[in-house]
């Protein structure tokens, strides 16, 4: 109900209008009277009406006094002035105030009608805005880490917009940038047997598991460092040295995070890694540059930083001559990925065309060198296919592409093959959700990671996203090619796995730190999703 004052000295006036205003019909309710400018100023600030109907000329405080102290006192609500006197003085005045109507005594009960309908028809309208306003603001707070995620990885990867490569573009939570030394690390999941034969969806997962590794490492050796995913198996750290250390201390950090992450996700998810680093930038602007060396050492494998371990160091003397010329492969492979996300056949083409002219000046590539970087490649857009809620095909990612791999013999035959199958992504028709539903589900899948112990529920994600629970499950499956519960419970299961290979909790410890109370329940499932039970695990290891 919308709550209105009245104001004026005439008793007689107040009980009229009381009775004129047809109150149900405009969904309003009288919220109190006064007679003088002083206690009607008191009046609103105690019951903050919608809308006040106010006099000019009364005892003590005129109406205009009164507007004129409310608005000093922030008082937002509309005013109507109803007064005796046509006064071309006090309508300016009134203008002046934000005084929405000024009608003169008397009035009849249809203009009244008429102008308090207005007014409220203006409040509908106003609160609605509102109400979007609040709600387009809680979900940029919701998806506020998505955006800044966005714009590390563009900055890592060397696709940001040229307007925004400026220090006064930069986001307040990065303008520490402006005065830090930057250097990246890269990592690579190793496409061996094991990584091969897992689906996509249990890709997603190792991918945040390393990604909660490789930060947990970093959080204990440097200040400060951000974290980006990149395309396919592939993410980068970036570490923010302000002031740097002494090149030996900085190398000997470096190659301790590299043993320990490298060690680390070896001895919980059995995964192998390559990792490469990249030189030390003095510009946040030249991150993408350290991350073209850091992937380009993994590449070339050719200055291990340490014995024994696939750790690399960007080597620029030692890099091999037909590579020298730095084909930025971390940006190509981001901005295809874009495109091909967004449908842009046209986009996606150019973005190949130039990089395999870059590839060209080279010079010559074996067929072996040219089916190995096919497979890459596909690798890449297969799971950014999966990212983007895309169903290419229900085979594994390894046999879709073989037999035509295996013919490409050419850089210019691979140049082909590869604006062919992108053409046929971008004009297929296998799409199953759009940019809302993946930035939606993108949002479910980090709050499930980070809250995983917590009673979540699919019905507290919806009121999140602002979607109904069963199409929020319907887009969630098929994005991720697996129910909402059961991902929940394959997350739980993973961590607690990890927990457990630590040894430095017993069972129900773990249970209960993953979010269950009922330890034979947690055992259960744990057989379940792991295959052994979790005694078991912990005798084995």
């Amino acid at each position: 109900m919308w709550k209105i004052v009245i104001i004026d000295d005439d008793r007689n006036v107040l009980q009229g209008m009381k009775l004129a205003i047809p109150w149900k019909e405009l969904g309003a309710e009288w919220a109190g009277e006064a007679t003088d400018g002083e206690e009607g100023f008191e009046l609103i600030r105690r019951v903050n009406p919608d809308l006040v109907i106010t006099d000019i000329y009364m005892p003590v405080m005129s109406g205009l006094e009164m507007i004129e102290l409310l608005r000093t006192d922030q008082f937002n609500g509309k005013i109507v002035i109803l007064s005796g006197y046509s006064d071309f003085e006090h309508a300016r005045q009134a203008m002046r105030l934000h005084v929405i109507d000024y009608l003169s005594k008397p009035v009849s009960v249809p203009t009244l009608k008429s102008v308090l309908q207005k007014v409220i028809d203006q409040l509908h309208l106003e609160r609605l805005k509102s109400r979007e306003q609040e709600e387009l603001n809680e979900k940029l707070i919701q998806f506020q880490p998505f955006i800044e995620k966005e714009w590390v990885k563009s900055v890592v990867s060397g696709t940001l917009e040229p307007s925004y490569r400026e220090d006064d573009k930069l986001p307040v939570p990065f303008e520490s940038w402006k005065k830090a030394n930057h250097l990246v690390i890269g990592v690579e999941m190793v496409r061996d047997i094991r990584l091969n034969a897992v689906s996509i969806a249990d890709l997603n997962l190792f991918r945040f598991a390393v990604g909660n590794i490789v930060k947990e490492i970093a959080n204990a050796i440097f200040d400060s460092y951000s974290y980006s995913e990149l395309h396919g198996t592939r993410c980068a750290i970036v570490i923010h040295l302000d002031p740097p250390p002494p090149q030996e201390e900085l190398r000997m950090k470096l190659r301790q995070l590299g043993a320990d992450v490298i060690e680390s996700v070896s001895r919980y998810l059995k995964i192998n890694l390559r990792i490469g680093l990249g030189s030390l930038k003095n510009n946040w602007l030249q991150m993408s540059d350290s991350t073209e060396e850091a992937f380009r050492a993994i590449e070339l494998r050719e200055s291990p930083a340490m014995k024994g371990c696939e750790l690399f160091q960007w080597d620029r003397t030692q890099a091999s001559p037909d590579l020298s010329p730095l084909t930025r492969p971390v940006k190509f492979y981001q901005e295809l990925i874009s495109a091909v996300k967004a449908g842009q056949a046209g986009l996606a083409n150019r973005i190949i065309a130039d990089q395999f002219q870059l590839l060209a000046a080279r010079g010559r590539f074996t067929p072996t060198e040219i089916q190995l970087l096919a497979g890459e490649m596909w690798g890449i857009m297969n799971y950014s296919l999966y990212e983007a809620g895309i169903v290419w095909d229900e085979r594994s990612p390894e046999e879709l592409p073989q037999q035509e791999i295996v013919w490409l013999t050419t850089l210019d035959m691979l140049e082909r093959w590869v604006a062919k199958t992108v053409n046929a992504i971008c004009s297929g028709r296998e799409w199953k959700g759009n940019s809302k539903h993946r930035q939606a589900v993108d949002f479910m899948l980090q709050y499930l990671h980070d809250n995983y112990a917590e009673d979540v529920t699919l019905g507290e994600l919806a009121d999140k996203v602002h979607m109904s629970r069963n199409y929020l499950s319907d887009i969630f499956k098929n994005m991720v090619g697996d129910t909402f519960n059961n991902y929940l419970t394959r997350v739980r299961m993973e961590k607690a796995k990890e927990l457990l290979l630590e040894k430095n909790m017993l069972v129900y410890e773990v249970a209960n730190r993953v979010g269950y109370k009922n330890v034979p329940y947690f055992s259960t499932l744990f057989k379940k999703y792991i295959g052994i039970n979790p005694t078991d695990l912990t005798k084995r290891t």
